[in-house]
């Protein structure tokens, strides 16, 4: 479904302080078909690591261009004692919003999976992060004039979105279900010192 809206809910959405203070390189990408639509972007950044507190496991790190950030490493992360200043830090950030039109209604619903993998025992630190989100949401009002259709979620929430195309809000009725499908991933790796 061509939906404006879908912009507005803006790619990297729920950045990590490092990806919005260090001016990443980015990426996004929008697809549009006649019943779905998706936004997906992609963030990465190098960085090296200039200070590391072993107490509080803050690891302090500094992007090519300058930019200085602190990041608490949680205890779920394996081979934390690998880490040395001067190891050089790569992340790649990825989100991606799909929304789509199912045919004839049910019940509003909300799930949500994570996933994780983490380094190997004694291999340099690193691993992925993962999260998916899937909402579906009925459609209770349809205004032609505007272009926007009004959904309800499953906690009673509504929100207005704008139909772009024509014949794609011809093809809406009161009654369909708009699925979203929101998914984010964190991949974070090391490399040894001195290694650009």
């Amino acid at each position: 479904m061509e939906i404006r809206s879908l912009l507005v809910l803006a790619v990297f959405v729920t950045m990590t302080p490092l990806f919005a203070t260090a001016q990443p390189d980015t990426a996004v990408e929008v697809k549009k078909g006649t019943d779905q639509a998706t936004v997906s972007g992609t963030a990465k950044v190098k960085a090296t690591v200039v200070g590391i507190d072993v107490a509080t496991r803050t690891v302090t790190l500094k992007t090519n261009k300058g930019k200085v950030v602190e990041l608490e490493v949680g205890t779920e992360a394996r081979n934390f004692d690998q880490i040395k200043v001067g190891d050089i830090v790569n992340a790649e950030y990825k989100e991606s919003l799909t929304l789509s039109l199912r045919k004839g209604g049910g019940k509003a619903s909300v799930k949500q999976s994570e996933t994780a993998n983490r380094s190997a025992p004694g291999a340099k630190p690193g691993g992925t992060l993962g999260r998916e989100v899937r909402v579906l949401a009925n459609v209770v009002a349809i205004n032609p004039q505007t272009k926007m259709v009004t959904v309800k979620g499953p906690q009673g929430n509504t929100v207005d979105l704008m139909v772009e195309s024509p014949d794609t809000l011809k093809n809406i009725k009161k009654g369909d279900q708009v699925e979203a499908v929101y998914t984010e991933a964190l991949a974070i790796s090391v490399e040894p010192a001195g290694k650009q």
